[in-house]
């Protein structure tokens, strides 16, 4: 049986946590910036992690278990 490849789209947006959780970004932060407040774009700076709901999903995509 073939191995599943890994989403190519998903190994560059998401990252495991030593504790097993899925790290993400924050979207939002790339353009139309300057209409945005600085802390509101601190914020957006810094990782989040994956909601519960969408945990299974981007682990597919992830290809872990």
């Amino acid at each position: 049986m073939p191995k599943i490849k890994t989403n190519s789209g998903a190994k560059k947006r998401f990252a495991l946590t030593g504790s097993g959780k899925i790290k993400r970004k924050h979207a939002y932060k790339s353009h139309i910036l300057t209409k945005k407040s600085k802390k509101r774009k601190r914020n957006l700076g810094y990782f989040a992690t994956v909601d519960v709901a969408d945990r299974s999903n981007v682990k597919k995509l992830l290809a872990l278990k």
